[in-house]
């Protein structure tokens, strides 16, 4: 959720000085660009984890302060709501055996965390939404106690004026409204981040786009919410929604949303922001006392603190970072449409997969986006989430297929390639695209076992007993860090 800030009031002064100031920096960024200001790729990829605390029923445990507190492992931080915890892994060369070294140190973090938690009879859990969820756990009295949270549920419902509605259309249907934003703390997720050349960004941005519906086909897990089966990455729709400022009106008048695929391919970074500051009012309209243009004149670098403040309240599926490190600029994208878990090893196989694919479509002679419409991509991810494993996708050159048919056929080698041309080790690029080919084949990923075991248990126990039960052997099978597709669902 970002950085800290103090709770406040904010005035009609704090909006226009704060519009007047992300003006004045989207021009030094622009300047900085032309003037190829920044830190050269240095083949860097990152990597945080969004984590659910449950109780040994299986229920959401609201005491991520209490767990942070004993931990005290700067590694590890609060989130949204008081069931929830996030991990941040520290940037890695994308080369060599980084893969098998990031699943053995995430394990390590993790069993950590979790050995801590059991002190309160508490469970750390990977998944994209937790199935036991119930509406009095997402009140605004189970948010964290950060007044950034505090603030944006102010703002957003303030730009809103009514409640929100939440209606998913999937297996069943759920309509149901809310008063805070609390609801968003069900979607955890995956981020995976890729330092890149400002030169370089548009086609990674662009690339990333165009997978983003393969990735949630293939990662789906997040079947349930409220006790409803909805799509196998309901994550989705309900983020879309739940930090959705826009009435009904604005909505009808065509007001881009604040979750956003977008509606474009780009041909720079500078495209992105311009549209955030185009298109977004503030949210938290919080300005600093750097003057960018002064601290660019006299050679320094400028944090663009309002421009990067600004970015990180508009929630695209795939992010452009601004970040300076040890004195030094830098651009990411930062992929975000992934869930959390099941496990470490299927978490590190989505992330090969990605950085894998992405290197040899971002480098592509002919660019796959310019054989197919922004639309379909925008279809695709939507489908992706919807259907999950079984979803059917476009790609130019086959129509309209299987995008388990896509990845065995097209997908795999092309991320083989890429791995191969990152330097990864050989054994880690075959063991983690294998756990890829492993659910292509079995046409199992999270969303689907989940599914599968709620059925088997649910003719023998009520609905919110066959929820915890297969929950209880979801972080069971967590812990063995076996992929997904190799789980029983007896």
């Amino acid at each position: 959720m970002g950085q800290e800030v103090e709770s406040r009031q904010f005035t009609r002064e704090d909006r226009q000085r704060y519009r007047e100031k992300v003006r004045r920096s989207l021009d030094v960024f622009a300047r900085m660009l032309a003037e190829s200001r920044f830190d050269a790729e240095r083949r860097s990829m990152g990597l945080e984890i969004e984590l659910n605390l449950t109780d040994d029923a299986g229920d959401p445990a609201m005491n991520n302060a209490k767990i942070l507190e004993l931990m005290a492992d700067p590694d590890f931080q609060t989130e949204l709501a008081q069931f929830n915890i996030e991990i941040n892994v520290a940037p890695q060369r994308l080369a060599g055996t980084v893969f098998g070294d990031l699943e053995e140190a995430v394990r390590a973090s993790l069993n950590h965390a979790d050995d801590v938690a059991r002190q309160t009879d508490t469970n750390v859990v990977m998944t994209g939404i937790l199935p036991t969820l119930r509406p009095e756990h997402l009140t605004e009295h189970t948010l964290s106690a950060n007044p950034r949270y505090k603030l944006i549920n102010e703002q957003v419902f303030a730009a809103r004026g009514e409640d929100l509605q939440i209606a998913i259309d999937g297996v069943e249907r759920l309509s149901t409204y809310a008063d805070t934003i609390a609801p968003e703390a069900a979607c955890t997720s995956v981020q995976l981040h890729l330092q890149v050349n400002p030169e370089t960004f548009a086609a990674h941005w662009n690339a990333s786009q165009a997978i983003a519906g393969i990735q949630l086909a293939l990662g789906a897990n997040a079947p349930f919410f409220f006790g409803k089966e909805l799509w196998c990455e309901t994550r989705i729709a309900l983020f879309e929604q739940a930090t959705d400022t826009r009435p009904e009106e604005l909505k009808a008048q065509g007001v881009r949303p604040r979750v956003w695929f977008g509606e474009r391919w780009i041909t720079s970074i500078f495209d992105l922001f311009e549209e955030n500051v185009r298109y977004f009012p503030s949210l938290l309209p919080i300005t600093d006392e750097e003057e960018p243009a002064e601290v660019l004149e006299r050679g320094d670098v400028p944090e663009l603190g309002e421009l990067r403040l600004h970015n990180g309240t508009i929630y695209r599926w795939n992010r452009p970072i601004y970040d300076v490190v040890r004195g030094r600029p830098h651009l990411r994208v930062e992929n975000r449409c992934l869930p959390a878990g099941p496990t470490v090893v299927d978490v590190l196989a989505n992330a090969a997969f990605y950085y894998g694919l992405v290197k040899v479509l971002a480098e592509a002679d002919r660019p796959l986006w310019s054989q197919m419409s922004f639309s379909a991509a925008e279809e695709n991810f939507h489908n992706g989430a919807r259907h999950g494993i079984d979803a059917r996708v476009y790609w130019p050159g086959l129509g309209e297929v299987p995008a388990t048919e896509l990845v065995l056929r097209r997908l795999l080698p092309l991320a083989q390639q890429g791995l191969d041309e990152w330097g990864i080790e050989a054994a880690d690029r075959d063991r983690l695209l294998g756990v890829i080919e492993g659910r292509c084949l079995a046409g199992r990923n999270g969303a689907q076992w989940q599914a599968a075991t709620f059925h088997a248990l649910y003719d023998d126990q009520d609905r919110l007993q066959a929820l915890r039960e297969m929950m209880r052997r979801y972080v069971d099978h967590m812990h063995s860090n076996a992929p997904v597709h190799t789980w029983p669902t007896a």
